[in-house]
């Protein structure tokens, strides 16, 4: 089982990592337990999450007022990477390592196969006979024609926020780039969202001290699409697509 942590996005321990063992279950609790909420809508042993080969179970204790996962109240459930517990006014998501880290996509190709036919044509008749694809890539992306993104901020210092795509290959970092956030374990230079069509989103992880995550699973690279979140130092982000 590939290594797995609790990240509290909202509630008085904001912030909080908290690792999860492949072995011993972790207890929830206002009294008792591995994580303590001081939270009057929090029972003693609330509820428990516990290890198994395949993933994590959330077992609620009989609880007072209910545990949910992505706003369903459940007894038992398979945790999935990514998946958002309510806990009286605390909010965790489950992060997991990466097992494997995917090969990056063939970016020249990508780019490409949006590109219209006078473009390609401009591209192929240009008088610079030694430009290749890889030149291309190198300069900005320009945002396929009718393509409408955003990223809105749903958890973590800037939440609420919301960048709009003006580019095709969109930064995220600290203070800095197109995405901009406050966020204290954000690096500089974090992440890189890469828009080449509809169906072709990707997302990149620039070297970042503490790692990024889609859907709750750490990544050096993988597609995404318009729901999926992405997780970023204390911060998550929701990726937008119109249709």
């Amino acid at each position: 089982m590939s290594s797995a942590f609790l990240k509290v996005v909202s509630g008085a321990r904001e912030g909080l990592n908290i690792s999860l063992s492949a072995t011993e279950p972790l207890i929830i609790g206002r009294k008792r337990g591995d994580l303590i909420l001081d939270d009057p809508l929090v029972s003693g042993a609330h509820a428990q999450i516990i290890p198994r080969d395949d993933g994590f179970v959330l077992q609620d204790l009989g609880s007072t007022n209910g545990t949910m996962v992505e706003g369903r109240l459940i007894r038992e459930v398979v945790l999935r990477p990514g998946a958002e517990i309510s806990i009286g006014q605390s909010r965790l998501v489950l992060f997991v390592g990466a097992e494997e880290e995917p090969a990056p996509p063939d970016r020249a190709s990508l780019e490409i196969a949006w590109l219209l036919d006078e473009e390609l044509v401009e591209l192929r008749g240009s008088t610079d006979r030694t430009r290749s694809p890889n030149d291309v890539i190198d300069q900005d992306l320009r945002l396929p024609p009718g393509l409408q993104a955003v990223v809105e901020v749903v958890a973590g210092a800037d939440v609420g926020k919301v960048f709009r795509f003006t580019r095709g290959n969109v930064t995220i970092g600290r203070k800095t780039g197109e995405v901009p956030l406050s966020d204290t374990e954000v690096s500089r230079r974090h992440a890189v969202i890469e828009v080449f069509g509809r169906e072709m989103i990707f997302l990149r992880d620039l070297g970042s001290t503490n790692g990024t995550y889609h859907n709750g699973r750490r990544i050096s690279v993988a597609g995404v699409r318009a729901g999926d979140t992405i997780g970023v130092g204390k911060s998550v982000l929701k990726l937008q697509v119109a249709r």
